[in-house]
């Protein structure tokens, strides 16, 4: 379960990723004016410390896929996948990581794959009452479940103009980035999404062996 504060950001999401998105390898428009949200998924943090987010938005003529981490505190190491800082109104200062560098939320990816674990339900805090909001996109997993995801403790992302490959031990997640909306998804271990304006199924990951 997500819970999401009735709060202000400062900055917001989606101006941080006007300055990161042209620093990327896989961003191919010319910039960021027009940007807009299409919708987001979360994963759980079992633990309930880290926020697991996914943004997908448009730009131009792409849609593009971020995925994010919200933390109380810096990860040590990962100073090359800070996004920025915000200030969240409830929670207080944030920092902002490129997911796919944080061992969080690889385990929750490589969970949902491969043992077709729900994506997080959503719920607005607001004067002291939870109410369940709709989800802006929906996920779901293919091929055969497993019986438990191998360790991802330490992943190191390589990123290229094609998307991210997440290389940890024992797995090889591949992360889209720019989104393709009109390519059949393949492969046996694979995620993909729906939302309004799409009922055709995008791919979003695939897992393959590192």
């Amino acid at each position: 379960m997500a819970i999401i504060h009735q709060a202000e950001l400062q900055p917001t999401k989606l101006e941080l990723l006007e300055e990161w998105l042209p620093r990327q390898p896989w961003f191919t428009e010319p910039g960021t004016a027009g940007l807009r949200k299409v919708g987001s998924y979360r994963f759980d943090d079992p633990a309930g410390e880290v926020g697991i987010e996914t943004i997908i938005v448009s730009v131009g003529s792409s849609t593009v896929q971020v995925p994010l981490t919200y933390r109380a505190q810096p990860l040590a190491g990962a100073e090359p996948w800070l996004v920025g800082t915000m200030q969240h109104s409830v929670l207080g200062p944030r920092w902002v990581y490129d997911a796919c560098a944080d061992p969080i939320y690889v385990a929750a990816l490589a969970a949902s794959i491969m043992l077709g674990r729900p994506q997080a339900d959503q719920y607005l805090q607001a004067e002291g009452k939870q109410q369940l909001l709709a989800q802006s996109v929906l996920v779901h997993s293919t091929g055969p479940k497993h019986d438990a995801v191998p360790d991802v403790s330490s992943p190191t992302p390589r990123t290229t103009d094609a998307g991210t490959a997440i290389e940890t031990a024992n797995l090889r997640i591949l992360v889209t980035r720019r989104l393709d909306l009109t390519e059949q998804p393949v492969g046996r271990l694979t995620l993909t999404g729906t939302w309004e304006g799409q009922t055709e199924s995008v791919k979003l990951a695939a897992i393959g062996d590192a």
